[in-house]
C-alpha cells in the first residue's frame, strides 16, 4: 500500500478514537515510518527476530509536573511494514493500525505494558 492510502487509514483511526480519550490527548505528534530502526527496536527491549508495530517515545500524562513546559511533542510512531505484514489481509490493515494506535496511545496516557494489554481485552475491536 502506498504511503499516503496509510496515513489515511492511520487518521481514520485517530478519528475514530472516541472522544472522551482524545481530548486528554496534548503535546503529542504522531508519524508514520517503514521500518523501526535498530536503535528503536534495541530501546524496545524486542528481541532479536521480532519487531514493533508502534511505539511510544515521550513523557506520560501521568508523570508530567508543573515543571513539564516548551517540551517536544511526545512521538507515536506507527511502522507501515510491520502493520502491513501482521495483518491477514489488507482488509485488515485498518484494525491493526487502529489497535497499534490505541496501544502506543494508553503509554502516552500513562499505562504499563501490562495494564495496556489488560485494557486491550476489554477494548475489543473497531471493525466489526
Amino acid at each position: 500500500m502506498d504511503r499516503e492510502r496509510f496515513e489515511a487509514l492511520v487518521e481514520d483511526a485517530w478519528d475514530a478514537i472516541p472522544d472522551e480519550f482524545r481530548e486528554r490527548f496534548s503535546n503529542l505528534a504522531i508519524f508514520v515510518e517503514d521500518e523501526p530502526s535498530q536503535e528503536q527496536l534495541e530501546s524496545a527491549g524486542v528481541a532479536p527476530g521480532h519487531t514493533l508495530l508502534g511505539l511510544y517515545q515521550g513523557v506520560p500524562l501521568s508523570r508530567r509536573g508543573v515543571g513539564y513546559t516548551l517540551a517536544m511533542p511526545d512521538r507515536v510512531t506507527l511502522f507501515q511494514g510491520p502493520i502491513e505484514r501482521a495483518a491477514p489481509s489488507w482488509r485488515d490493515v485498518p484494525q491493526v493500525i487502529y489497535d497499534t494506535l490505541w496501544h502506543e496511545l494508553a503509554h502516552h496516557l500513562g499505562m504499563n505494558e501490562r495494564e495496556v494489554r489488560a485494557a486491550e481485552r476489554r477494548r475489543g475491536r473497531w471493525l466489526q
